[in-house]
């Protein structure tokens, strides 16, 4: 049985510092530039030192998009000019190497999903972490996304009432390339995301049944997970880069209603507002916000109930992360619930090449 995550988090001893935390970013791919620079220069709580990237145009961008950025070749120039945390944001199959340099350097950590390549290598990062008293933190802002903290909310106020069935998807609309051979396939991409928010919802995993299909590239797409959760609730999750019609982002059933939302492709308006150029510190109150027309229905047998959407909230990990840093509270995401995906993703691999359900043990 996977261990739900949520569970007790680390908390550093406490400190009187409470000065903003001096953070790097590895990597200005698409994660980095868009997902992770803009929220750590948003953050109050973050002084942004700059972008460790050897690429001349990459480079070239950082310049254009955080002038104040300095620019870094390695981690050990980032330690040099007094750095004491990094986000990592690099193609998949570096992320273990980079994550155990930074922090045999010293340094705390938040790594982009998927954390590891499989649970052997999550469960080494967290041991290092805790054996040094560093913060170490996987980058599921998804549990943050607007649609989400909704279900979350409706299933804590008894809306539903007790859920019998979680249905999830990340699917893209057709035609889209999906992420190189280097973003480790649509399991570890959309999937690390899908398994983590149903661990959060409805605790530990004990079945794991998966199919996929294989692109030509070898990398698998059309992801479909059925997992079994210890109380009996099922979960299904399916992921897609390549699809014509996308389904409901969440149809979440329980003993006395459902609720639904979306079916278009669109995933929470935070990504939306991030690529149009805008941040938490441009807009204010209305970060996270989604237009009614997006909002989604709670069903019983009938046409609907509309109900608003919880603001998304991407804008707190980072100062969360930086508080963790200081001792000021926990870390937002424990490494340990990184271990407890990997186990599934893990599993599911194993499941759609053997054809079987795995069972995982208590």
């Amino acid at each position: 049985m996977v261990p739900a995550p949520g569970g007790p988090a680390m908390i550093p001893a406490m400190t009187g510092d409470d000065r903003p935390v001096r953070f790097g970013l590895v990597g200005y791919g698409f994660g980095g530039r868009w997902f992770h620079a803009p929220l750590l220069a948003a953050a109050a709580e973050c002084d942004f030192l700059g972008v460790v990237t050897t690429s001349a145009e990459r480079r070239a961008l950082v310049t254009a998009d955080h002038p104040a950025a300095q620019l870094f070749d390695s981690l050990e120039d980032l330690v040099a000019a007094g750095a004491e945390a990094v986000a990592i944001s690099t193609p998949a199959d570096t992320h273990s190497l980079l994550t155990d340099q930074a922090l045999r350097l010293g340094l705390a950590v938040v790594c982009d999903k998927p954390f590891a390549l499989d649970a052997a290598a999550a469960r080494s990062s967290a041991e290092l972490a805790a054996e040094r008293s560093l913060v170490l933190v996987p980058y599921q802002n998804r549990r943050w996304d607007s649609d989400f903290r909704t279900v979350r909310q409706l299933v804590a106020d008894g809306v539903l009432g007790t859920p019998t069935r979680f249905e999830s998807r990340f699917e893209r609309m057709a035609p889209d390339p999906g992420p190189p051979a280097s973003g480790g396939g649509t399991l570890l991409d959309f999937c690390s995301h899908l398994v983590d928010q149903a661990l959060v919802l409805l605790g530990p995993v004990v079945r794991v049944h998966a199919e996929w299909r294989l692109r030509s590239s070898g990398l698998d797409d059309d992801v479909f997970l059925a997992l079994t959760h210890a109380d009996g609730t099922p979960s299904h999750l399916s992921g897609s880069w390549s699809q014509g019609a996308p389904g409901p982002r969440f149809r979440v059933t329980g003993t006395t209603g459902s609720y639904v939302v979306g079916g278009d492709g669109r995933i929470d308006g935070q990504e939306d507002a991030l690529l149009a150029g805008h941040t938490p510190a441009t807009l204010g109150d209305r970060w996270g916000a989604e237009p009614e027309e997006h909002w989604g229905r709670v069903h019983r047998g009938d046409a609907g109930t509309v109900v608003p959407t919880v603001p998304g909230a991407w804008s707190t990990l980072y100062p969360a992360v930086a508080a963790a840093v200081r001792g000021r509270g926990p870390v937002p995401v424990d490494p340990q619930d990184a271990v407890a995906t990997a186990t599934v993703l893990d599993a599911a691999r194993r499941s759609a090449t053997e054809g079987r359900t795995v069972s995982l043990p208590a």
